[in-house]
């Protein structure tokens, strides 16, 4: 059983990762693979609105998605946006990208190997790494207007959506942990962490919700 204090410190992380940028039109919007195919239906929607004309999904394979999404994230979320109704001629795929870095850069390298000129991205991913896909396009992709999304649904109601408590966890605090430890490494732009988010963090970790750590 997780207790409440457990649960109050998870949303504390979890309401720290959303960034609450107010959505605008884009030159891209970049789906960045996981776990969770919600992703994928969210960059839709929001194609759909007319918030940009082209969506790149990246996304290789990870341990926790080689069994559900062997042919790759970005293939499978591009399957799931072709029955949303998002035309095939609107979509480019980059296969290879491992972590939120490798995202960022090879999407980049992508756009500017055919010749596509962007100015601004729209970045949707899952709602707890919204914060970390910011602060890791600030650093990588320099002078590009970020904006980051992600699906606008409860912690708990995620949970139940996901079907794994602790797996969930574990990606808040390895989530968290990043944003500590990567700016120094050269990886993301620094951000200032609340004392609150500071202490939740600390709290989860000594309750053993590490199997995402670095």
């Amino acid at each position: 059983m997780i207790s409440e204090e457990t649960w109050a410190d998870a949303q504390v992380l979890w309401n720290f990762q959303k960034m609450n940028h107010e959505l605008r039109p884009c030159s891209v919007g970049i789906g960045l693979g996981s776990h969770d195919l919600g992703v994928a239906d969210v960059t839709a929607d929001l194609y759909h609105r007319g918030m940009f004309p082209l969506i790149v999904f990246s996304g290789a394979t990870s341990r926790t998605t080689a069994a559900r999404m062997p042919r790759g994230e970005a293939e499978h979320y591009r399957d799931r946006a072709l029955e949303l109704r998002v035309p095939a001629s609107a979509i480019l795929i980059e296969p290879n990208a491992r972590n939120t870095g490798e995202n960022i850069r090879f999407s980049r390298d992508l756009l500017a190997g055919r010749g596509i000129e962007v100015s601004s991205a729209l970045l949707v991913s899952k709602p707890y790494e919204e914060r970390r896909a910011y602060a890791t396009a600030r650093k990588l992709w320099q002078g590009m207007d970020i904006v980051s999304a992600s699906a606008p649904i409860p912690l708990a109601d995620y949970i139940d959506l996901i079907g794994d408590p602790g797996l969930v966890l574990d990606m808040l605090v390895g989530t968290q942990q990043r944003l500590l430890i990567y700016p120094d490494q050269g990886f993301m732009i620094q951000q200032k962490t609340p004392a609150s988010v500071a202490a939740a963090y600390e709290r989860l970790r000594t309750q053993g919700f590490t199997s995402r750590l670095v």
